[in-house]
């Protein structure tokens, strides 16, 4: 794959010449370069534009278990280089959410920490609506999910071997040799059904029904999140076309993401140990389950959002994806300069 390339237009009138598409836009192209050399004579326009780049604000709040370590440490690789800050949001227990007065002070530090931006937070932490605390110019909210049952076994296997990232460290079940079918056929607490509700939680967001496990409400309000409050939600599956997504649309960050991903160590990050897939039966009980039905449900709205942004903004072309080049230009500009 190689985003450098660029396609050609698509869609031109077939009822126009070629030679009137190319008369319109330079006379487009004209009055532009006229009107951006008016606004080059006004340095603090120009400057402003520049500021507002510069006070730029993401915000990932990670989902464990979702390839999040690999995408985060291609930021720390990218920040010195692109010219901003990373920072983790490390909190108690891991607790995603926060209590009304950490709400209160992480809002504030977002918003403030001028010496900070601009800047990519990451943490476990669920959604936070900035707009309740008065906050005019909002953070930039992207995640990235993955299937619900193959997060869920990811996780339960972590918890026991760890991975190859921190391979010494020991974890929380360490010495629980039960395999994830074993845990599922005897009922086990940690692989039941419940453990599945994650996702809509941290995209639902503060509110005590977000965790209300199978609350339609919380699943609802999630979805409602996705599309209006997050920028771009890819998942682990097709990470590369989420990186490469973010690299097109926020250049100021992301730019070379892509062939890092490609090409870094890094790429493939954090793989759990001795994770034993599933049997078709075991999944096929954990499927019963209204939980996994929900889950499963705003999984499945999630992918077909992307898989939608993603049809917009590419073009596949002998096995590879190009990044679309600039598809609309500005004409009849007035009034006209002298």
């Amino acid at each position: 794959m190689n985003n450098n390339k660029e396609l050609l237009r698509l869609g031109e009138p077939l009822a126009t010449s070629k030679l009137e598409i190319i008369k319109e836009r330079a006379i487009a192209r004209h009055e532009v370069r006229e009107i951006e050399q008016r606004h080059t004579m006004d340095g603090p326009r120009q400057d402003a534009a520049l500021d507002e780049e510069e006070d730029m604000v993401i915000i990932y709040n990670r989902v464990p278990k979702t390839a999040s370590t690999s995408f985060t440490n291609i930021a720390y690789d990218l920040c010195a280089k692109n010219k901003y800050h990373v920072l983790h949001i490390n909190t108690t227990k891991n607790n995603p959410v926060m209590s009304l007065q950490d709400q209160v002070r992480f809002v504030k530090n977002i918003t403030s920490w001028k010496e900070m931006k601009p800047g990519f937070y990451h943490g476990h932490v669920s959604y936070l609506d900035f707009a309740k605390f008065g906050v005019k110019k909002k953070p930039i909210y992207i995640n990235v999910i993955r299937d619900p049952i193959e997060r869920l076994v990811s996780y339960y296997y972590f918890l026991r071997f760890g991975d190859d990232y921190r391979p010494g460290l020991r974890r929380r079940k360490q010495g629980d040799k039960k395999t994830f079918d074993e845990c599922v056929a005897e009922g086990g607490s940690d692989c039941a059904p419940e453990k599945l509700w994650l996702q809509i939680p941290f995209f639902c967001g503060h509110s005590s029904e977000c965790w209300n496990v199978g609350s339609r409400w919380a699943m609802d309000q999630a979805k409602y999140n996705l599309i209006n409050e997050y920028f771009l939600v890819g998942v682990t599956e097709e990470l590369e076309d989420f990186i490469m997504l973010l690299e097109a649309a926020l250049p100021r960050f992301f730019r070379g993401a892509t062939e890092l991903y490609r090409t870094g160590k890094k790429s493939h990050l954090r793989k759990t140990t001795e994770k034993k897939l599933p049997t078709k039966q075991t999944i096929a009980k954990l499927q019963q389950s209204d939980i996994w039905k929900m889950e499963n449900e705003f999984y499945e709205f999630a992918l077909e959002q992307f898989q939608f942004i993603r049809a917009h903004a590419v073009r596949e072309k002998d096995g590879d994806l190009y990044i679309l080049a600039q598809n609309f230009f500005y004409e009849k500009i007035y009034p006209k300069s002298n």
